[in-house]
């Protein structure tokens, strides 16, 4: 009689049907040692569950850390050091001064147009610098993530 019971049980149980005291009464009967002959199939099942509710996870999980983006600071001290040397080189120019000169106007518009071109042509240069500065720093970041792949 038990057998037919365990057997609509098993039946059950492969419909999705059965409540957790009726699993739970499977796993008791598979787990015992009078297990019927055709019902031997199904005791290494419920022993694998029996067994695995045992287990616990027990490797450690790395956190992810926040990574500083060096690019954008590479910039800003590039943004910094290009400042920095224009003025260093507004203020320490070895040219006298002239009070007409002062507040940048020219009465010549030649002398106004060599006078633009003398300051282009050292903003460039200062951009230049930090443009090759930036791309050593991207080619930086290029080879520590080809050594630390992501």
């Amino acid at each position: 009689m038990e057998f037919n019971k365990i057997e609509i049980l098993i039946e059950k149980y492969f419909q999705g049907e059965t409540s957790i005291a009726e699993e739970k009464e499977l796993r008791s009967y598979f787990s015992s040692q009078d297990v019927a002959p055709h019902l031997e199939q199904y005791k290494a099942m419920f022993g694998y569950f029996t067994q695995a509710k045992k287990q616990e996870f027990a490797q450690e999980i790395p956190q992810i850390t926040k990574k500083r983006n060096v690019m954008w600071l590479s910039i800003a001290a590039s943004v910094v050091v290009l400042l920095g040397v224009t003025t260093f080189f507004m203020i320490n120019t070895n040219e006298p001064v002239n009070h007409q000169n002062e507040l940048g106007t020219y009465d010549s518009p030649e002398l106004a147009f060599k006078e633009t071109q003398k300051a282009l042509a050292l903003l460039s240069s200062n951009v230049n610098v930090v443009i090759e500065s930036v791309m050593y720093v991207q080619e930086y970041e290029n080879t520590k993530n080809r050594i630390f792949k992501k």
